[in-house]
């Protein structure tokens, strides 16, 4: 059963694992994509930030009334519809907002009209917004001329500088002293007419635009923008191999690591297994301190513990047993000398009485051994021969032996139908009797017996109008040995072993024992709890 339990755990444990993979197979995917959706816009915002950067730097530089008509101007060669608005005209968030003043260019998607590009002027209070149907040839041929007449308004050091400004972006801008190199004759000489020459190059999917300067006297009269790369995403092959080795790897490691957690602790429960079956120096390899070894440690301490509490209960049986069979057998030795030297008739049936108890309380102590020496066994191997027992005839007799001891004591049983019980006889009415005992040392003046009879289980109450038990001291006083007086005086009541000894009788009979208060006499009441049973024939 045990194995069953811990088979169905890991199994459970495993299919968790594997909604875990899946999961994070999800979300891999899902975060795949969106590194790939980070890819595409970084990629979209370099190639718009140099051209948008050329055109602000246009605009700044031309008077606020002739901005607009320069616009108009430009817009059909360059294939695009730029607009200036006033900044606080238009309604931006604050992460906008905060890209623009960074001077980045802003990349909107417009759906199938294409993308519209916003950046801000210098000085923060004019924003520039274009809409892009698509990407045109028209479009690279204008923005190329554009760049080259920008950069033959100035010279030297200027031109540099404007050169350094447009390179920042994501699309190289270069002025060489040579010629490009891989245009056919015709292309060379269209680059050397003005016109913009467009390079592609297929295989790394790209282009790069060439343009002759006008300035025939400055060696670096070539431009070159590009190569503008494509974006090219990850591959879905490439994604799913990826993923698929993320997850294999995560896996083996989750595999290995549970497997190993699972041999751990089936080894601990094959000691815990030992162990409940008796074998007391059983113990847990420790291999690691992680909270399997802390476990593991612990385990033994608790094993360490429960054996050398065992030890020292045989211990205590043996001291036990040797300090009550001695004054027995020397009171048996003394009447046997009493009755030796006497022939009286009625001296003889005295000392005949006094070695029947002494018969008693030396079978008294053999059942305490007994009952110590298996108490550490099972209950259900335990073997009783049950019969159907008479509850208020059993009780009458408990009343019958114990009344001649306390003759201050009324000793009542309570009216009631008749009560019975499938129980080991002999044992029950010692437990009966252990309670009946304890509450006449107890009681000023009255102890009662109370029998009730319930469908499932039959009830037992002994009460008394002593002093009670504290709720503290209710599970302490079945304790071996316990008193709440912390005597061990013979004069106190015995040596603290009824109350163990009743508990361990309803142990065995499948029931239970418990105290509480009296509700008629005030003091404590014990309660037995016999659950109904088929007899056993003896």
């Amino acid at each position: 059963m045990r194995r069953s339990l811990a088979d169905s755990t890991f199994l459970r444990v495993y299919v968790l694992l594997a909604l875990a993979l899946l999961l994070t197979f999800g979300l891999a995917l899902l975060g795949l994509a969106m590194v790939d959706q980070v890819r595409r816009e970084h990629h979209r915002e370099q190639l718009a930030d140099a051209p948008t950067r050329l055109l602000v730097e246009k605009l700044s530089a031309l008077p606020q009334d002739e901005r607009e008509a320069w616009l108009d101007r430009r817009a059909e060669r360059l294939d695009m519809t730029p607009t200036l608005y006033p900044v606080d005209s238009l309604m931006l968030n604050y992460f906008d907002r905060t890209r623009l003043e960074s001077g980045r260019v802003l990349v909107s998607s417009r759906g199938e009209h294409g993308w519209r590009l916003q950046r801000l002027l210098p000085g923060g209070d004019w924003l520039l917004e274009v809409d892009l149907a698509g990407m045109s040839e028209q479009q690279l041929r204008g923005l190329t001329e554009l760049f080259g007449e920008w950069l033959t308004e100035v010279e030297g050091e200027e031109r540099q500088r404007r050169l350094e400004l447009v390179s920042g972006g994501g699309i190289p801008v270069t002025l060489t002293d040579r010629a490009p190199e891989g245009l056919d004759a015709r292309q060379l000489s269209r680059l050397a007419e003005g016109e913009v020459v467009i390079r592609l190059l297929p295989g790394r999917w790209s282009m790069t635009m060439y343009l002759e300067l006008p300035d025939p006297d400055d060696e670096a009269r070539w431009l070159a923008i590009g190569p503008v790369q494509a974006f090219e995403p990850m591959p879905a092959s490439l994604q799913l191999l990826l993923l698929m080795i993320l997850l294999g790897v995560l896996a083996v490691i989750i595999y290995l690591i549970v497997r190993g957690v699972e041999a751990r602790m089936a080894r601990l429960e094959l000691a815990a297994t030992r162990i409940a079956g008796g074998r007391l120096d059983t113990r847990v390899k420790v291999e690691s301190g992680d909270f399997l070894g802390r476990l593991g440690m612990a385990f033994n301490g608790m094993a360490t513990q429960v054996q050398s509490l065992l030890r020292a209960q045989q211990d205590m049986i043996r001291a036990v047993s040797h300090e009550l069979r001695t004054p027995v057998a020397r009171i048996r030795f003394a009447v046997q000398m009493v009755e030796d030297m006497t022939d009286d008739p009625a001296i003889r049936r005295q000392l005949e009485g006094i070695d029947g108890d002494i018969e008693e309380l030396d079978g008294l102590i053999d059942e305490i051994l007994t009952y110590a020496r298996l108490g550490n066994e099972s209950v259900n191997s335990m073997e009783m021969d049950t019969s159907l027992v008479d509850c208020r005839a059993m009780a009458e007799r408990v009343i019958e032996t114990l009344s001649p001891l306390h003759g201050h004591l009324r000793l009542e049983l309570a009216g009631g139908d008749e009560v019975e019980i499938s129980a080991e006889p002999r044992y029950l009415q010692r437990a009966l009797q252990n309670l009946v005992a304890n509450a006449c040392r107890h009681a000023r003046s009255h102890v009662l017996i109370r029998l009730h009879s319930e469908p499932h289980l039959v009830r037992m109450d002994v009460e008394d109008d002593g002093p009670g038990v504290p709720v503290s001291e209710r599970l302490e006083v079945f304790k071996p040995f316990a008193r709440l007086d912390d005597s061990r005086t013979r004069s106190s009541g015995g040596y603290g072993l009824g109350l163990s000894i009743v508990q361990k009788v309803m142990t065995w009979h499948g029931g239970s024992v418990a105290v509480d208060d009296s509700p008629q006499l005030g003091g404590a009441r014990f309660t037995l709890l016999l659950p109904r049973r088929p007899v056993t024939p003896a």
